[in-house]
Formats: C-alpha cells, sequence, structure tokens
C-alpha cells in the first residue's frame, strides 16, 4: 500500500506531508492501550477532551476493551486555539463532564500535548469533580520551551515542532477526518 497524497484544501493551504501513516497511528494506540490497561479497571472514567480528541479516544477505548478493560466514557468541551494556529494562552469550557466522577479513577485522554494548558484545566475539573486519581494520555506531544504542568503520564509520540492535522488534529475545523498524522506547513 503506498504513501496517501493529500491535494491542497485551497490555493492558501499548502499539502498536508504525513508524519504518521494510518497503520503506525494505530500500532501507537495498541501500545499505550497496553500500558493503560494494567493501571485501571472498569470502573474508570475514560473523559475525552473535545473536539480533537475523539478519533483517538474512541481508537483507545476500544483498544482497552480488546484487553478486556471496558472503561465509563464522558467528556469535556475545552477549547484554547479557536480556528489559530497558536493557542490564544486561555481555555474556554463549553461543557463539563456528564456524569459524576466522584471517587472515580478518570483517564483524561487528549489528542495533542503542546502548551499544556487544556491538560492542566482538565486535570483541575477533575480533580474539584471529586475525582479519586486522575491520569492523562495524550497521543502526541509536541516540544514546547516553557515548563508545562502536568506532564502527561502517557504519551504514544514525541511528535516534531510541526503544525498537525490529521486524525482529530485540525487546521480551522478542517482536515480532522485524515486517517494518517501530517504536518501542514
Amino acid at each position: 500500500m503506498g504513501s496517501r497524497r493529500y491535494p491542497p484544501r485551497m490555493a492558501e493551504t499548502p499539502r498536508p506531508t504525513v508524519l504518521l501513516p494510518e497503520a503506525e497511528v494505530q500500532r501507537i494506540v495498541a501500545e499505550l492501550a497496553a500500558q493503560i490497561a494494567p493501571v485501571i479497571d472498569d470502573e474508570t472514567v475514560a473523559a475525552v477532551l473535545l473536539t480533537g480528541g475523539l478519533w483517538f479516544a474512541a481508537d483507545l477505548t476500544r483498544a482497552l476493551s480488546r484487553l478486556g478493560r471496558n472503561v465509563r466514557f464522558d467528556a469535556l468541551w475545552l477549547a484554547s486555539y479557536g480556528d489559530e494556529k497558536e493557542s490564544r494562552g486561555r481555555i474556554d469550557v463549553y461543557a463539563p463532564f456528564q456524569r459524576p466522577v466522584t471517587g472515580r479513577r478518570v483517564l483524561i485522554i487528549d489528542d495533542v500535548f503542546d502548551t499544556g494548558l487544556s491538560l492542566a484545566e482538565a486535570v483541575r475539573i477533575a480533580g474539584e469533580a471529586g475525582a479519586s486519581e486522575v491520569l492523562t494520555v495524550v497521543f502526541a506531544k509536541k516540544p514546547w520551551p516553557l515548563p508545562r504542568a502536568p506532564e502527561p503520564d502517557f504519551v504514544g509520540w514525541e511528535a516534531p515542532n510541526r503544525f498537525l492535522v490529521g486524525y482529530g488534529l485540525d487546521h480551522a475545523g478542517a482536515l480532522r477526518g485524515l486517517p494518517d498524522v501530517c504536518a501542514l506547513d
């Protein structure tokens, strides 16, 4: 199977360059599930950070299920980018947890860790909601020049410092559905 070639979306948007093909994405997800399964149980609440983390969360929860871990599912809708290529430096909370997490372990699932703002806010929200423990997993971790807190507990891929699209990552809401992780720069 050959490498996918993506056409440009608009005249001013560059063509996505494949960094991680779909098969490699799925291998990374399976490895993460194998690392996470021993430290969670079926009462764990897997909370995806919307909207970018949805693709990763769907694959990860299915991979956990294949390993005998059938977690509870929830979501937090947070935003720090809007339609920009850089974080605005603040987090907007559009939707909190839908179910109580009091006394439960919470696994926060996000697509990419760059500034750390979204993950820190999600950990804070889960803690304030009464979670007994908060674990974090990100598909991709980008390099960042400043200290970030908290660092993710599980990281699938050390990503380059490029603008990423595909597999839930987007450019102004577009290109999330690409099955590969690509750079758009």
